[in-house]
């Protein structure tokens, strides 16, 4: 396994072609007018990263990711894509709907579409949701992306259940719902939300021993234990030194 002090911009330069992009990468739903505060004490949701992007950097930049990824991306290889929306506590007026408009752009701008949606339920909802018009969110939304020239052939574990008689192929039924815990327990580094079981799932799902799986956010290492239980390789890409050093030691402890 690897991880390194990468930014986006050095993703080009990786020598080895990856099965698996899976990542759960900022969604961009931190308080503009808390920024400079949360950055100085700590509170915000990443150590050195403010979550305030405007939506036309955001889109922008999550078409340049998706670019990025089809340089790294094998052949009829996936992109796992773990996005959610803000609550009241959190969201600001410029994110709204903001994570359907990164999405169509993706679609638009770049050689990947959607495959799949697939519904994450956590086993907590906290903090449930305080306005008066808005449901306590308990689900985020894996997107499943593939190249569009490659949307009838990318890579799927489903079973077969059985061969028809006129040689037509049969596959046992999967649902687009997954539940996973929340979280792999705090940390002060990164407080996003984020599941190894989660991403062991996922990665049985798409993925195969011995695979090679990227993470370009990869945090405090969520990722790479998932990787690591299912013996498969892993190489991670994080801006946050003190990120980098604790999923170090997480992934070498798992």
């Amino acid at each position: 396994m690897k991880i390194a002090l990468k930014t986006m911009q050095n993703m080009k330069k990786f020598n080895h072609k990856n099965d698996i992009i899976l990542t759960s990468p900022p969604y961009n739903t931190g308080r503009l007018s808390t920024s400079e505060r949360s950055r100085d004490n700590n509170e915000g949701r990443y150590d050195v990263h403010l979550d305030t992007m405007t939506t036309d950097e955001y889109c922008n930049w999550c078409v340049e990711l998706f670019n990025n990824f089809d340089n790294v991306l094998s052949e009829n290889g996936v992109v796992l894509w773990n996005v959610s929306y803000g609550n009241d506590s959190t969201v600001n007026t410029e994110s709204i709907g903001l994570m359907w408009l990164a999405v169509a752009d993706i679609i638009r701008k770049t050689n990947f579409t959607i495959a799949d949606r697939i519904v994450w339920k956590k086993s907590s909802a906290m903090p449930n949701n305080v306005s008066k018009n808005k449901l306590t969110r308990i689900t985020e939304d894996v997107y499943v992306f593939v190249r569009k020239s490659e949307f009838k052939t990318f890579n799927c574990n489903k079973e077969v259940s059985k061969i028809g008689k006129n040689g037509q192929t049969f596959y046992k039924n999967y649902f687009n719902y997954i539940e996973a815990k929340n979280n792999d327990g705090s940390c002060k580094l990164n407080k996003a939300t984020y599941s190894s079981d989660l991403c062991e799932q996922l990665l049985s799902l798409y993925g195969n021993k011995g695979e090679v799986v990227y993470d370009p956010f990869n945090g405090t290492g969520t990722t790479g234990v998932a990787c690591k239980k299912l013996d498969m390789n892993y190489f991670g890409s994080e801006i946050s030194e003190a990120q980098v050093q604790y999923s170090i030691d997480r992934i070498k402890n798992a």
